[in-house]
């Protein structure tokens, strides 16, 4: 059983509970659910005032701190993520030196000696509405006191041989003592529960500490642990939502005895993203860099439409430049590979010695078979010894002009040129004669007397 003040002890009751909640409050570390309803954690050594008493506004949990730079920055984040493409994000993550700035500014503006004048004024206030408050319980105690004395006489006046008379009235004693041990019990808790009253001398230690604390506060001997118990002695919690928006972070300060005040503080604005070449434009250059020079390179891009981060046009200084930033390799001359190398139409035509459109009509047609790294490019041939022993000089045995094979097979030009692509009639180009132009071998094509033509 517990009998309080029966003997004079080390610390009175106040003290002791206070101490209780106290020691509560910084046991690490706690279950969820407690850590919901207490703010607490015992003051550390860190620069971050409002580790321990920092709420996140979106979903309620106690902010936890964090330090980074060479300069120590403290930061608050809270420990709840949602998930932002497939990866965990954050629900609040946030630089805490201007929202420190601003709750200690908060902090010491509440000290100021005309604040606390008016707080003084509003304490007196609310003692005596208190005090208007626990008179009613008096009286309730008193009115319930009259009621036990009443109901008393009126039991010890009736008859003992009213035994019916006698129960009633006893009952009503019982019930009227009830209701007095529960007006007094009432009574004791409400006045347990008045704050002390400040003297004099009390009032003027606490005017005095405005400017004494702001002195103290700045003192180079003050620590980061000093402070947040300063800090712990007037607010109970602080809760934080950033708006990225607005770049502004709303603040919602509880300080003791539940009073609230809201601050907003500006936060610095991420740095707008660099200027830089979209990345399709990138994945193109390292395509066509490996097998085109700079200006072959800047002409595609500029027929393709696209334009550098500046919005100008591309040549081959700025594709040198986006290249060697990148780190994008040259245009190497290479080895000659076994199976022919690929050039460009322009140099086919120089090698085989025929026009460059002649070569792309070729290549239009079917005939010969040529690549496009992007739409804009220059073709590219493979110049193999097949193709070069297609581009003859003179002509051979049982080739004709393809405007004699037409009359000869009875084929129309379209008719004659798909069955050279399926492979069914030889082709070669004559080069050097009056007649030049694609022939058509069609002497092994004629029927003979006793085969079908096809």
């Amino acid at each position: 059983m517990l009998i309080k003040d029966h003997h004079q002890g080390y610390l009175d009751w106040p003290t002791f509970e206070a101490n209780r909640e106290r020691m509560a409050a910084n046991i690490q570390p706690r279950t969820h659910a407690k850590a919901q309803e207490q703010v607490g954690g015992a003051a550390r050594e860190g620069n971050a005032l409002l580790q321990g008493i920092a709420r996140c506004g979106h979903c309620g949990r106690r902010l936890h701190t964090h330090y980074r730079g060479r300069t120590v920055t403290p930061g608050y984040h809270c420990p709840g993520k949602v998930v932002v493409e497939g990866r965990g994000v954050h629900y609040l993550n946030v630089g805490g030196g201007q929202i420190d700035e601003a709750v200690v500014a908060a902090f010491l503006e509440a000290l100021e000696p005309v604040r606390l004048t008016a707080t003084l004024e509003a304490a007196e206030r609310l003692e005596n509405d208190r005090e208007a408050a626990l008179k009613q319980w008096r009286l309730d105690a008193e009115r319930a006191a009259f009621a036990v004395n009443r109901a008393e006489r009126r039991y010890c006046a009736v008859d003992p041989d009213n035994r019916l008379v006698a129960r009633r009235l006893e009952q009503e004693w019982e019930e009227a003592l009830r209701a007095l041990e529960a007006a007094k019990a009432e009574l004791a808790r409400r006045e347990e529960q008045r704050p002390h009253v400040l003297s004099a001398t009390e009032r003027e230690k606490l005017l005095a500490l405005g400017a004494d604390l702001a002195t103290a506060w700045h003192a180079p001997t003050t620590t980061p642990r000093d402070r947040k118990e300063l800090l712990r002695t007037l607010i109970e919690e602080v809760t934080l939502h950033v708006d990225r928006g607005e770049a502004a972070a709303h603040l919602v300060l509880r300080w003791k005895g539940d009073a609230t005040s809201r601050l907003t503080v500006a936060l610095p604005r991420s740095r707008p993203a660099t200027v830089r070449t979209d990345e399709d434009t990138l994945a193109l250059l390292r395509r066509l860099a490996p097998h085109y020079p700079d200006a072959v390179i800047a002409g595609v891009l500029n027929r393709q439409g696209r334009r550098t981060a500046y919005g100008h046009r591309f040549d081959a200084n700025r594709v040198g430049s986006l290249r060697n930033h990148w780190k994008i390799p040259v245009c190497k001359a290479k080895p000659p590979a076994p199976n022919g190398d690929i050039v460009t139409v322009r140099q086919a035509a120089a090698s085989l010695g025929v026009a460059p459109s002649t070569l792309h009509r070729h290549i239009n047609d079917g005939l010969i078979q040529g690549e496009q790294i992007t739409p804009g490019a220059p073709w590219r041939i493979r110049l193999t010894a097949e193709l070069k022993a297609r581009f003859l000089a003179t002509p051979g045995d049982g080739v004709e002009p393809i405007r004699d094979a037409m009359d000869t097979l009875g084929l129309s030009r379209q008719s004659l040129l798909q069955r050279v692509k399926r492979g069914d009639l030889d082709a070669v180009h004559i080069v050097r004669r009056q007649r030049k132009g694609l022939w058509i071998k069609t002497i092994d094509h004629n029927p003979t007397l006793f085969e079908h033509p096809s």
